[in-house]
């Protein structure tokens, strides 16, 4: 699918703010694939027949499955639950499969494909890290909007999964790798941008900034990671809040910065 920037570019002409929010309102409920913007097609039937020929062609075809519905009802599943946590016990019983060894070589399918994407909770240890839950993601919010068994989408979820869909691009380049934070107490951080051996970056999504109660619990998860991870550059990415704040919690010291999401996309 196109990044936000190459779906601009596609309109060929400049764009003033107002239209690039409305553009992007568009790519956050359809997606990005170019079809969708070159040629007239009914959205949700384009979408849902590109789906079922990248499961049927490209995975059930090519590894001779022989229960093709078993990994189509998972891949629903998981769009249906994007942002969310998973194990392999869990998405076992949940698809009624036979085995998690099953259940981890369909994800794997899934993911060769490009069709969803795990994200690892951050851990500088690689047993800790392999060991607990991972968040998966799909690679086009559209597949979201075709298939998913919700009527109405959970825009802070759309909103998080187009922010790690651009970090999966610039980790499939080798630009970074990156993860999601999470401490005993269950506090979250969505995305632990590393380079090297340093933490670079973490980033929370936050769709509506307006909830106060929303808002401070997004900053202290990123304060307290920050302290741990020794990181200090400090996002979240908003709706349209564009500002930098000092703020203190307990004692630490943080500067934050908020940037709307069309900004960064096209950083």
């Amino acid at each position: 699918p196109f990044s936000f920037k190459e779906y601009l570019k596609f309109e060929n002409k400049e764009l003033i703010a107002s239209e690039i929010k409305e553009k992007l309102s568009q790519y956050l409920l359809n997606g990005g694939y170019p079809e969708i913007l070159s040629k007239k097609v009914e959205l949700k039937e384009y979408l849902s027949t590109l789906f079922n020929s990248m499961l049927y062609k490209d995975i059930v075809k090519r590894y001779k499955i022989r229960n093709p519905k078993q990994i189509e009802d998972l891949a629903l599943y998981l769009i249906s639950n994007i942002a969310n946590e998973y194990s392999y016990n869990s998405l076992t019983k949940v698809g009624k499969i036979k085995s998690s060894h099953t259940t981890e070589k369909y994800l794997s399918y899934l993911e060769e494909s490009f069709i969803l994407f795990s994200l690892n909770r951050f851990s500088y240890k690689v047993k800790e890290q392999l060991s607990s839950n991972k968040k998966i993601y799909c690679i086009d919010n559209g597949f979201i909007q075709a298939r998913a068994f919700k009527l109405s989408p959970d825009f802070w979820k759309l909103y998080e999964n187009v922010v790690a869909c651009r970090l999966k691009k610039e980790e499939v380049e080798g630009k970074l790798r990156f993860y999601y934070w999470k401490n005993q107490q269950q506090e979250e951080v969505d995305f632990v941008i590393k380079e090297g051996t340093k933490v670079r970056q973490l980033i929370q999504v936050c769709f509506n900034m307006n909830n106060l109660e929303t808002k401070n619990r997004e900053i202290r998860a990123l304060i307290k990671a920050g302290k741990e991870l020794k990181c200090k550059n400090l996002l979240i990415i908003t709706e349209d809040t564009e500002a930098e704040e000092k703020i203190e919690w307990f004692g630490d010291k943080a500067n934050i910065k908020f940037v709307p999401l069309w900004k960064w996309l096209l950083e």
